[in-house]
């Protein structure tokens, strides 16, 4: 099965002060969690695909590195250890997280054991429920400031729910990532097998993967300028670096939102986009919907 996007895991070391953020641009934000290991979370959900806004919660002890383990908890502190806010780690879904370790690891890019974690999540109208999930991770040499994994849901019909999927700004959905890279066509391996999906192109300057939910690219600084319309606020030198993604919503109310927010942007060819100093170390594009809604 190919992967679409499940969520994009968005670390920043004030929590409170990006979930106002959000809420600015016109988003729904939920209420804060604790994972068990002590990162907490905020999340903004669209069908099938959420934002997931991330910090160390205060007590939180990090595990020692083992042998064939990824650790949640040590990526998001690499994070803000090495370059503040930003956007760790990409995550596609899962419907057998077992299928996809065993997939990573024919294709070399796995080699980690599954990891099993269960929270409670609070409804709208107060109730709890139990969510839990499994993560397959995969990783490539190339990109070591970057993380991935795929994420089953065992409990879905107690995570998502339309009532946390309607926004103020109209956003529908998350349309895509966009990472820098020096070399974009040398990550078309590593995507592909991450994916299930076929690279739509591969050059010198960019390379994209369309997944059933969402698209990946990957461009070369100038490219990023040229496409984008923004400077680069990140540097590839030490490997790809996950850099923006983008949003579906209607373009002139949106504009007319971040106005009254005070949060600066530019309009460039068809998107409008906030660049990474002012959207917590992430560049946000929005984008006018196109026909047909993300599948949920």
């Amino acid at each position: 099965m190919a992967r679409g996007l499940d969520h994009l895991v968005l670390a920043t070391r004030d929590l409170d002060a990006a979930a106002d953020h959000y809420r600015s641009m016109g988003f729904t934000v939920g209420a804060r969690n604790r994972h068990p290991w002590g990162t907490e979370n905020r999340i903004v959900q669209m069908p099938g695909t959420f934002l997931e806004l991330i910090t160390l919660g205060e007590g939180i002890e990090l595990p020692a590195p083992e042998p064939e383990t990824m650790s949640f908890a040590r990526t998001i502190a690499r994070q803000f250890d090495a370059h503040g806010d930003g956007f760790p780690m990409l995550v596609v879904e899962s419907l057998d997280a077992a299928a996809d370790k065993e997939a990573f690891d024919a294709a070399g890019i796995g080699g980690f054991r599954p990891f099993f974690f269960e929270r409670i999540a609070v409804k709208p109208d107060g109730t709890k429920a139990r969510v839990a999930f499994t993560l397959a991770f995969a990783a490539d040499p190339a990109m070591p400031e970057a993380g991935f994994f795929a994420c089953q849901q065992h409990e879905p019909q107690n995570f998502w729910n339309p009532a946390f999927q309607r926004h103020p700004n109209g956003a529908t959905g998350v349309a895509g990532v966009v990472l820098l890279a020096e070399t974009p066509a040398a990550l078309v391996p590593f995507f592909e097998a991450f994916t299930a999906s076929r690279a739509a192109c591969a050059g010198a300057r960019n390379m994209a993967i369309v997944t059933p939910r969402g698209t990946i690219e990957a461009m070369t600084p100038d490219c990023y300028r040229d496409v984008l319309g923004l400077e680069p606020s990140l540097s590839p030198a030490g490997g790809p670096r996950l850099a923006a993604f983008k949003v579906s919503a209607p373009l002139e109310a949106m504009a007319q939102r971040l106005e009254e927010a005070g949060i600066p942007f530019l309009r460039h060819r068809r998107h409008l986009a906030v660049a990474a100093p002012d959207n917590f170390g992430t560049a946000i594009l929005f984008e006018e919907p196109k026909a047909g809604a993300p599948r949920a």
